[in-house]
């Protein structure tokens, strides 16, 4: 049974599709494919059924990544069928952690920097939606910087789900 992963930002337009991609290519460089499903949405359906934000998209290409996406909202039905929730702020966390209706299912909810330990106390990604293209590419940089970590909790949750 593969271990699921989600991301979640506002709108599913910037920060989480990146999260996503980023993670996907992680995942794969490390021959988990088809072990860990990687999936984004947003807190809001504010963009539901729009594609990642252009900035979002040129600046992931422009690193070497391949992004295809459509937004969605995140459901509450969907804890039930996930493993971890990655929030990318402390508002989606509290967001996210209200929405569940179990301890166990907050407790599946995680801020990304959280797996950067370089972060220190700075733990939210932020939205770059309303700056110019260097905000993308700081959430890169930030979304990067923590995918080792959580690559290797992943795989710690991994193994905790077989045994």
């Amino acid at each position: 049974m593969a271990y699921r992963v989600c991301f979640v930002c506002t709108g599913n337009i910037c920060r989480s599709p990146m999260a996503e991609v980023v993670f996907r290519a992680r995942v794969a460089e490390a021959g988990l494919e088809g072990l860990v499903e990687i999936d984004s949405a947003g807190t809001d359906g504010w963009h539901e059924g729009d594609g990642a934000d252009p900035r979002t998209v040129a600046v992931l290409e422009e690193n070497g990544y391949t992004a295809g996406h459509t937004a969605r909202q995140f459901r509450q039905s969907w804890f039930s069928r996930l493993d971890l929730v990655v929030a990318l702020d402390a508002g989606h966390l509290r967001a996210l952690r209200r929405l569940a209706r179990t301890e166990a299912d907050a407790r599946k909810v995680r801020l990304l920097r959280s797996y950067d330990p370089s972060a220190g106390d700075a733990l939210d990604v932020p939205d770059p939606y309303y700056g110019g293209v260097d905000g993308f590419e700081e959430c890169l940089e930030m979304v990067e910087a923590a995918s080792a970590g959580l690559l290797a909790a992943v795989r710690e949750g991994m193994e905790g789900k077989a045994a």
